[in-house]
């Protein structure tokens, strides 16, 4: 049975969205420059880049297959949930890692759960 049940077209929208509130979020969460901040724009950055080079409905430079998309999404998504632990600032209270969690959280969950073509 398989689990793949999100178009490709709804993941690129969520793909833009997302890296825009990852870029956004540091601000809005009041995390300025500090490395949970930077983490979160880097990731959105990121995302943001490889999706304009994506090869589905919404992306603009169409290289990298749908499949490199949604293993980059689970990798990254991996990263940034495990963020706070691995570069130390967790300790900083809930609302320095709970971000992180959700997001990497989701990322890992649209990317199983993504048709693949």
């Amino acid at each position: 049975m398989t689990m793949r049940v999100v178009p490709t077209q709804t993941h690129a929208v969520l793909d833009y969205v997302t890296g825009g509130a990852l870029v956004a979020a540091p601000k809005l969460l009041g995390l300025g420059g500090s490395a949970a901040g930077r983490v979160l724009r880097l990731a959105g950055g990121g995302a943001t880049a490889y999706s304009v080079l994506t090869d589905y409905e919404l992306g603009f430079i169409k290289v990298l297959p749908m499949r490199t998309h949604l293993a980059l999404d689970a990798a990254s998504g991996a990263l940034v949930a495990a963020s706070p632990w691995l570069f130390g600032f967790a300790k900083e209270g809930t609302r320095h890692w709970l971000p992180h969690v959700l997001v990497g959280a989701t990322e890992i969950l649209a990317a199983a759960t993504t048709k693949t073509g």
